[in-house]
């Protein structure tokens, strides 16, 4: 499907004869709906009362999605193209791997209700479509860092191969100090698990047959954290017509089942890092019975296939930053330093807070003490004033003097006497 060199499509479409369902849409609406034996399996209806994934952005990096696809119409963002340098991400002919693992993870339906065509795990996120397939040195390392900085809360690569690269994985430490979990497949040979999946800090996901065992094709290794349905996956896109529709076996469709679920919980848990993200998957994820007991992650299952509805339900601690994740030791120095920065701001902050609080305390005390001396000094001068027979102006003094008017105190031992009074002249 033109991944000639460092990665190609981990998808067992060439390998099984795929079955193009048709290439009109809507022919083939009720049966596309009606096969998609992972939705049932995962318990999609159930996940949905929940979440459907709003809010959240999931890089597809592959070889370009199909915007007009009707069950993908309206979701697809504007990416960029780093094949072709430009920023027209539409499949070539025959492209349609990216198309497909775009239908899986985010495809709405169509029609009246939107019950015809595919579903996508989370059908309410968005696709940010990046062309990349590592057919020069950068490129892998270009998209995962483009990808992260258009705002992809998850990155789902549904490739492989045989080459690794110092940037590549530098790319990817760079998605988590960003806080962005890279979602990668194992590969389709039932050999090593195969890069990018085996980069510190990926998340390498195995495929998964209907009856919930290993699919014998699923790459293996201790790298593998998770598995999901990788059987007889129906989705968007088709080999001879990008709007229409097709099955196929590959670790590729387990993968996208899993960054789909990784939406689904930052959705419902937007505070989680990277690592916890991965962590409440890793924590509700299931094993087989004839696994369980063993040593975790298991080569084949990692720690087991995906329970979406569990991992957004159950009672699980955040844990660390990078939960189960293998990152390199700087990485994780790097986090402690900054984990220090965060409780140090966080203290300084609280502590301003309890200056202030303090102060403000300080300052009611301290007008209520000022108003108190206040009260009390006119409360005294009010009561000396009623022992003192009243100030100015107080009923029953005239005027503050206490004689009326016209008459004198007696001064001395003698009595002033009043002035006789006076009459008129005689005539």
């Amino acid at each position: 499907m033109g991944f000639t060199r460092t990665l190609r499509v981990i998808s067992g479409v060439v390998l099984t004869g795929a079955l193009v369902l048709t290439s009109a849409p809507n022919a083939a609406a009720d049966r596309t709906r009606n096969d998609q034996w992972a939705l049932k399996s995962l318990n999609a209806e159930s996940i949905w009362k929940i979440t459907k994934g709003k809010g959240q952005t999931v890089a597809v990096i592959d070889d370009g999605v199909n915007p007009s696809h009707p069950d993908l119409e309206g979701s697809v963002l504007k990416g960029k193209d780093f094949i072709d340098g430009d920023s027209s991400t539409v499949p070539k002919k025959g492209d349609d791997h990216g198309t497909a693992m775009a239908g899986i993870i985010a495809g709405h339906g169509h029609g009246a209700g939107n019950q015809d065509g595919i579903m996508g795990l989370a059908p309410e996120a968005r696709i940010l479509p990046v062309r990349a397939n590592g057919s020069t040195s950068e490129q892998l390392t270009q998209a995962i860092k483009y990808a992260v900085d258009r705002g992809a809360s998850v990155i789902n690569i549904s490739q492989g191969g045989s080459t690794y690269s110092a940037d590549d994985a530098e790319a990817v430490a760079y998605a988590l100090k960003r806080n962005v979990p890279v979602f990668a497949s194992t590969g389709n040979s039932g050999k090593a698990v195969e890069y990018p999946a085996r980069y510190p800090g990926m998340v390498p996901v195995g495929g998964l047959q209907k009856n919930g065992t290993v699919w014998e094709k699923s790459n293996k290794g201790k790298q593998t954290l998770l598995t999901a349905p990788a059987v007889g996956v129906v989705t968007t896109g088709g080999p001879s017509n990008l709007n229409g529709y097709g099955i196929g076996d590959g670790t590729s469709d387990a993968t996208a089942y899993t960054s789909a679920a990784a939406a689904l919980v930052r959705s419902k848990y937007p505070d989680l890092t990277a690592g916890q993200i991965v962590n409440r998957l890793t924590k509700t994820a299931q094993m087989p019975a004839s696994k369980k007991g063993g040593e975790l992650p298991d080569e084949q299952y990692g720690y087991g296939s995906i329970r979406p509805l569990a991992a957004l339900q159950e009672d699980v601690p955040k844990g660390s930053t990078f939960g189960p994740l293998s990152v390199p030791q700087s990485l994780k120095d790097e986090a402690k330093v900054a984990e220090k920065e965060r409780e140090s701001k966080a203290q300084q902050e609280q502590a301003d807070k309890e200056f202030v609080f303090l102060w403000a305390i300080t300052g009611i005390v301290a007008l209520l003490f000022v108003g108190g001396i206040v009260l009390v000094v006119v409360l005294v001068r009010r009561r000396k004033r009623k022992r003192n027979g009243g100030g100015p102006g107080d009923p029953g003094a005239y005027g503050g003097y206490p004689y009326p008017p016209g008459q004198v105190p007696q001064q001395g031992p003698y009595a002033q006497q009043a002035a006789p009074p006076q009459h008129p002249p005689y005539n």
